[in-house]
């Protein structure tokens, strides 16, 4: 997910070089919309493994 949040952002980067503004902007929330989804997915997988005690498998 932060991968596609990386990519986005990039391609609002470059459509606003290019000077495609409405592409930049959209490209821009929707990299800062799964930025934000996966914070949040990362809190409550470290607060998970805080509250079950539970240490991450080694491989």
């Amino acid at each position: 997910m932060i991968r596609a949040a990386i990519a986005f952002f990039i391609l609002a980067i470059i459509a606003f070089f290019l000077g495609a503004n409405g592409i930049a902007g959209i490209s821009m929330e929707i990299g800062r919309i799964l930025l934000f989804v996966f914070l949040v997915l990362a809190v409550i997988s470290f607060v998970g493994s805080i509250a079950t005690g539970k240490k991450p498998r080694l491989p």
